[in-house]
């Protein structure tokens, strides 16, 4: 007798169950419909975050940059404000310390500011566009300068925006000096004959190409150039001679001959005051003030939304390599001290 669950065959052995699945028809158009609806809302969103931080970016320009916490008493209400110039000086940490500079103006808190220079110079409109701004500030308030490692050309001439005033220590092992002016250039002629090439650029005027590494320098070139550093180099011994009490106009043509003096050789020569390292020059100022307690701070400047979105803190290679050989050609007038260019960022 077959049994009620498991119906038997022949054999009188239970059967196998059967399953049956249904499914739908296979529609074509509503798969990619969905596929148009999820890539519509992927732009989407991707559209509303750079606009969000397009918005951050624009408002964010206006907001002076951020304090922080550096040393003394936490509690105090006044204020020295630490300025850094670390590195190159060219964009973007031009403007970055021009902010600072300006924050520091404007906070009735800070009663002095410490600028910190360790740099080997730079691009000699940015190197007077931050004494400019250092020379504003030094008016309102007390600038003292404290050098690193090395504070040359451009970053000995960014050190006279704390004007006459101003006490400039520098370490021990500090690099200063180098006063002078340097437009980098190659002379590539015979490695061009070498290889068979032959620049013929089209262009308006003698001068448009004065500076082109595949031809011989023409004394008419060379007047103009000399004409656009000499200019520069007067006016760097210039304001070494208006912010140095030390020295007199003679003096500053003495050591204005591009040589890198150490601290002991430039406080023999009245390029800076004492040698001495940071939390001495801190305490310095803050007897200039006159305050028995005060706050030290610093500034930063936030990586901003855009700047992660773009890529800003890790460029790609390629384009710094194509930013590279575009810049590679143009003339720059350098306070710098290096015999090399700076590499381009």
């Amino acid at each position: 007798m077959a049994s009620p669950i498991f119906p038997e065959d022949s054999g009188n052995r239970p059967a196998t169950p059967t399953v049956v699945v249904q499914t739908q028809p296979h529609n074509f158009w509503q798969t990619w419909a969905l596929r148009l609806v999820m890539i519509a809302l992927g732009i989407s969103i991707m559209a509303n975050i750079g606009m969000f931080a397009s918005y951050q970016e624009y408002f964010a320009k206006a907001d002076p940059p951020q304090e922080l916490y550096h040393s003394g008493d936490r509690l105090a209400s006044d204020k020295i404000a630490v300025l850094t110039m670390n590195g190159t000086i060219m964009p973007p940490y031009t403007e970055r310390l021009i902010e600072q500079i300006k924050a520091a103006e404007k906070a009735d808190a800070v009663k002095g500011v410490l600028l910190v220079v360790d740099s080997p110079g730079g691009l000699v409109a940015d190197s007077h566009e931050i004494y400019h701004r250092l020379k504003k500030l030094s008016d309102k308030k007390p600038v003292y300068v404290q050098m690193k490692r090395i504070a040359a050309s451009g970053g000995y001439y960014i050190a006279m925006g704390g004007g006459p005033n101003a006490k400039i220590y520098a370490e021990p092992t500090t690099w200063t000096g180098s006063i002078g002016v340097i437009i980098p250039r190659y002379d590539v002629t015979k490695l061009a004959e070498k290889f068979g090439v032959d620049s013929a650029p089209i262009k308006t005027g003698e001068f448009k190409d004065a500076l082109s590494p595949f031809r011989p320098l023409s004394d008419n070139e060379r007047k103009v150039w000399d004409n656009i550093i000499g200019q520069a180099f007067d006016q760097f011994r210039e304001i070494i001679d208006t912010n140095r009490e030390t020295m007199n106009a003679d003096q500053v043509m003495a050591v204005a001959t591009g040589e890198v003096f150490t601290a002991k050789d430039a406080k023999a020569k009245g390029l800076i005051d004492e040698i001495g390292y940071e939390e001495e020059s801190l305490e310095a100022l803050k007897g200039k003030l006159n305050l028995k307690a005060i706050r030290v701070v610093t500034y930063t400047h936030p990586i901003t939304l855009v700047d992660v979105l773009l890529g800003a803190t890790a460029k790609s290679p390629a384009t710094d390599r194509w930013r590279a050989v575009m810049e590679a050609s143009v003339p720059k007038a350098l306070y710098y001290c290096s015999w090399l260019p700076p590499l381009p960022e």
